[in-house]
């Protein structure tokens, strides 16, 4: 199996509205839960690739409505994470996993080199190309990078008690001002880097493509089951476009 023919004629990675006037991309890394034909479903029965382990439901619905309200570019995935993360460095453990919360991936077990080799060709180069290709040609010198995910009520038994999170690293000129325009809602818990923080292993995307560049980038993460259906996904695009049509440009 070679590069050219991995994902089955899939391309890993689509972009919505690529020449949208606003200063912020939105990014989804883990929009789909394909797996290519080929890899047999890593192994897994199909209900468990529709679980969050194998994607983020409803992140990208909710990134799309937004992607149109604020005339902005969305650049997404069309592989599942299970398959190779993209949201993670290539060397990192969490890029290819064998086990996923308590599900075992047999199918990414006894991997080669080359095989790895193969799905990073295929799958994450050309995601943070398409990125970068992106992020060089918007009209703005410090474009925003903010990246849409979802995460589940409870994790390995524990009750997760914060409907959205936003993830930032030392920069917080962007994540300082979604995390106080959300508290103003009341009804709202938010997390400051929960339910997850750049300590995890989470954060790359938009640190490879902020920090070297000093463009402001943050992580919105939404509880899964508030954006379970339609309503949902458009009740939390509309709260996050109110929010960043109201924020200072910089």
């Amino acid at each position: 199996m070679d590069v050219q023919t991995f994902l089955g004629g899939i391309p890993a990675v689509s972009v919505r509205n690529e020449t949208g006037s606003s200063q912020i991309i939105l990014v989804c890394e883990h929009a789909s839960n394909y797996v290519p034909d080929h890899l047999s479903n890593l192994g897994l029965p199909d209900a468990k690739l529709a679980e969050h382990i194998a994607w983020d439901p409803g992140a990208v619905e909710v990134a799309g409505i937004l992607s149109d309200l604020l005339d902005a570019p969305l650049v997404h995935a069309n592989v599942s994470r299970l398959v190779l993360d993209i949201n993670r460095r290539p060397d990192h453990p969490g890029s290819i996993v064998t086990l996923s919360e308590t599900t075992v991936i047999p199918g990414n077990e006894g991997l080669s080199a080359a095989e790895r080799s193969i799905r990073c060709e295929a799958i994450y180069n050309p995601f943070h190309s398409r990125l970068e290709q992106v992020l060089a040609t918007r009209q703005f010198s410090n474009p925003w990078v903010l990246s849409i995910h979802s995460y589940t009520p409870v994790y390995k038994g524990l009750n997760r008690p914060w409907h959205v999170g936003i993830l930032h690293d030392a920069d917080v000129r962007l994540s300082a001002q979604l995390i106080e325009a959300l508290k103003r809602d009341r009804n709202l818990v938010v997390g400051d880097n929960q339910p997850y923080a750049p300590s995890d292993g989470v954060y790359h995307t938009v640190e490879r493509h902020t920090k070297p560049f000093e463009r402001l980038g943050a992580m919105i993460e939404i509880r899964n089951d508030l954006i379970a259906d339609r309503a949902g996904q458009v009740d939390w695009a509309h709260r996050l476009h109110n929010i960043l049509a109201g924020m200072r440009k910089t």
